[in-house]
């Protein structure tokens, strides 16, 4: 199957042709060296598994005592891979593939909550940092005393969007605050929004004469590469009341695009949000969108537990988890979305 489809495509880009839509081209280019790279990974799994059944056969014929550790190693890493091949099966969704925008807004509470956004910044760039992705800080605002009062990154790496897209909602925080001199038990809340980053053949109307364009000196994060030129952009669009910023690069011009895929990336969910709600009055259904709906609850007093609501998924290593270790999380959540799909 997937082979037919590689075929195709490079039938397709042999055409004389090809070229004549350059967007066209490099978006069916891209789409073939995903295609490739799942064909490439399910041969190595094979050549992998192959190996292990050698070894094992080996291995019960003759005891060897480095070969049994070169086998348990191998078995480890190819374990490991098989999940990680297993997980991507299950992105199938619009957009999966593409970049993710992720923006963390602590809730009320001040210095306490501030510091639990923080915290999740933390823990999704070591996420980030773990799969190989590369993560920009498009807009950066310190907390008054510590923490943030927002931040927005831009995830890059193929799939991103479809696996962090498990993390839109709230997200509560329940431990002995820091910042409280009688050691009293605090809960904090921080909204997380995901949403892909759109190319250009994503259509999405957007009127100039809707947009407000601000820019502003770049403060970035923690002090660091502050300008002396005002080349950060802050656009609102007006019918909507949206607001995005970017501070990332030095250049205006760049941050002004950023911006603008941004806003094309929240006016493009907020038009998805729209419809979902309108299916769920004719199906009747309840949903919450946005906001209002908490996802998950990472509890560090008087027990530890992270536990996601949606999946009943619980881990009682909180540290891993803020540590960046995810994937149980993002791997059960693609499962219950998947049952979602396909009830019983």
């Amino acid at each position: 199957m997937l082979n037919e489809r590689i075929a195709e495509h490079e039938a397709k880009m042999g055409d004389p042709d090809f070229w004549n839509d350059g967007q066209a081209a490099q978006q069916l280019i891209e789409e073939t060296n995903g295609l490739k790279e799942k064909r490439d990974n399910f041969l190595h799994l094979q050549d992998g598994i192959e190996n292990l059944q050698v070894t094992l056969s080996l291995l019960q014929e003759e005891a060897d005592s480095e070969m049994q550790i070169e086998f348990e190693n191998d078995l480890a890493t190819m374990t490991s891979l098989l999940e990680k091949y297993r997980l991507e099966q299950l992105l199938d969704e619009p957009y999966d593939q593409n970049n993710a925008i992720i923006e963390i807004h602590p809730g009320a509470g001040g210095t306490e909550s501030q510091d639990w956004g923080e915290m999740l910044l933390r823990m999704y760039t070591r996420w980030a940092a773990q799969h190989n992705f590369e993560v920009e800080t498009a807009d950066y605002e310190a907390g008054e005393e510590a923490g943030i009062k927002s931040v927005t990154l831009l995830v890059n790496g193929h799939n991103a969007y479809g696996y962090l897209r498990s993390e839109k909602g709230v997200h509560r925080l329940v431990r002995i605050s820091p910042f409280d001199a009688a050691g009293r038990r605090h809960t904090s809340f921080a909204s997380v929004d995901v949403m892909p980053e759109l190319d250009d053949n994503t259509d999405v109307d957007i009127n100039t004469d809707d947009l407000r364009v601000d820019v502003f000196r770049s403060s970035g994060a923690g002090g660091q590469h502050i300008n002396k030129t005002s080349s950060a952009v802050r656009i609102t669009h007006l019918p909507t009341g949206i607001v995005v910023s970017s501070q990332a690069q030095r250049s205006q011009l760049q941050n002004r695009q950023t911006a603008m895929n941004m806003l094309k990336s929240k006016l493009y969910q907020l038009e998805e949000e729209h419809k979902a709600e309108k299916r769920a009055k004719i199906q009747g259904e309840q949903m919450e969108i946005g906001w209002g709906s908490q996802i998950r609850s990472y509890v560090f007093h008087p027990y530890t537990l992270v536990k996601d609501h949606r999946t009943n998924f619980e881990t009682h290593d909180g540290n891993a988890v803020m540590d960046g270790n995810l994937d149980p999380f993002i791997n059960a959540y693609l499962q219950w979305k998947l049952s979602q799909k396909n009830p019983m």
